[in-house]
């Protein structure tokens, strides 16, 4: 028998530089995927979120029109610090939540917490400016303003499918125009409430002239006045 038998070489249990490579780009492939889900499914609870409330206040709308011989509710002070006569003291008693004056700090103070509460678009992350917070705003042309301001009646409201009753709102006040609908809540995006009871999500192009940076009159799809 010979004294040094030769024994046959192992393979090295050690990575190559390019089974590494191709390890580590995989693995951040995959992470970069489940990144990218996670962020759509942010982006859709905020989307789901924001419709709920619309939708809420929608049935509150309608809740007080059948107690008031269908007629719409006041608008109130757009600084909202109406105590009664108002869309936001008015709607939530018929829900019967807290009207927006019995509210939390948020309403005054920037540095509060913004709450999860049919008040707030989950996707707007503005605060207060020390006086006011409206996520949601109402349109003031529906029930008209100044001397020509009225309570108007549901019923007497020509294609209430396409007319804004509630829009998510790119400013603060309680009560304004087309000129404060949000351009990009929600990529690009807004919701709308319409006096039909519906929500709906339109891109900014349908409601706002992106080139003149003006918000558009009575369109197609949505109108501002009745």
């Amino acid at each position: 028998m010979h004294p040094n038998p030769i024994r046959p070489t192992l393979p090295s249990p050690a990575f190559t530089l390019l089974e590494l490579l191709i390890v580590v780009t995989v693995l951040g492939l995959i992470a970069g995927t489940l990144g990218a889900t996670s962020v759509r499914a942010t982006l859709r609870g905020k989307t789901v979120g924001c419709l709920a409330h619309l939708r809420q206040w929608g049935a509150a709308t309608f809740l007080h029109t059948s107690d008031h011989n269908d007629e719409l509710p006041y608008d109130g002070a757009p600084n909202g610090i109406s105590t009664q006569d108002a869309w936001y003291v008015d709607l939530p008693k018929a829900l019967g939540i807290r009207t927006y004056p019995e509210e939390g700090d948020w309403r005054t103070n920037a540095r509060a917490v913004l709450p999860r509460s049919i008040w707030m678009c989950p996707a707007n992350n503005r605060k207060s400016n020390g006086r006011m917070l409206f996520h949601y705003s109402l349109n003031r042309r529906v029930n008209g303003s100044g001397e020509a301001a009225r309570q108007t009646r549901i019923t007497s409201i020509p294609e209430p499918s396409t007319l804004v009753w509630l829009f998510e709102n790119g400013k603060l006040a309680a009560v304004a125009a087309e000129g404060n609908a949000h351009t990009n809540a929600h990529s690009g995006s807004a919701h709308f409430l319409f006096l039909d009871g519906h929500v709906q999500r339109h891109p900014a192009r349908e409601f706002w002239d992106l080139a003149r940076r003006r918000a558009l009159t009575n369109g197609t799809a949505i109108r501002w006045h009745p």
